[in-house]
């Protein structure tokens, strides 16, 4: 199964795409992640990143579209993906479409968790609060003015992708406010269909 998933930052997309993984056996590809990595590495790529993200700015569709295509040619992607935070633009949903067909591939399902901002913003102020009292450190993009920016670019840049895939009749939706449980039924259901 090829698998997109889309919703704002904190909407849930990295916690369903895990239990998607383990439920379909197939590699769950967060651009974040991939990302976060590369800077920790001091890579090239990941230097040019770093810069942009603890700002809270995106990473550019070059950077980003690289790193997607590289990765899915890896063989534990033989079948299929989650992709988790991408694509993040139009340029890039149609760069992933022609990247696929270029690849023989194309998606069996594109997902969008649905949030609400408040919710959204109370979930990043949680996970920063739940972070710090473990003992860990908070992410750079994950702080409250950071996330505001994020938020911000997501309706201008990456919104407009569920409308993108919604006029090419792909987009399914699911309540992305209810109990994590509650909304990963309503994903089976989804994609059983």
């Amino acid at each position: 199964m090829r698998l997109i998933l889309l919703g704002p930052p904190g909407a849930g997309k990295g916690t369903q795409s895990a239990r998607l993984e383990q439920k379909y056996g197939i590699p769950q590809l967060s651009t974040g992640d991939m990302l976060r990595a590369a800077v920790k590495a001091g890579s090239a790529i990941g230097l040019q990143a770093k810069a942009v993200m603890e700002s809270g700015g995106l990473v550019s569709d070059e950077i980003v579209v690289g790193i997607i295509e590289a990765r899915i040619e890896e063989p534990d992607c033989v079948k299929g993906f989650i992709l988790d935070g991408f694509p993040r633009t139009v340029a890039q949903a149609k760069a992933l479409d022609a990247m696929l067909k270029k690849h023989h591939k194309e998606l069996d399902a594109v997902v969008e968790l649905v949030v609400d901002d408040q919710i959204l913003l109370s979930r990043i102020e949680n996970r920063a609060r739940e972070t710090v009292a473990a003992g860990g450190t908070v992410r750079a993009d994950d702080n409250p003015e950071s996330f505001k920016k994020r938020l911000a670019q997501y309706h201008e840049l990456t919104a407009p992708v569920s409308h993108y895939y919604k006029s090419v009749g792909e987009l399914r939706t699911v309540d992305g406010m209810a109990a994590i449980d509650a909304v990963t039924a309503e994903l089976d259901a989804v994609l059983g269909k």
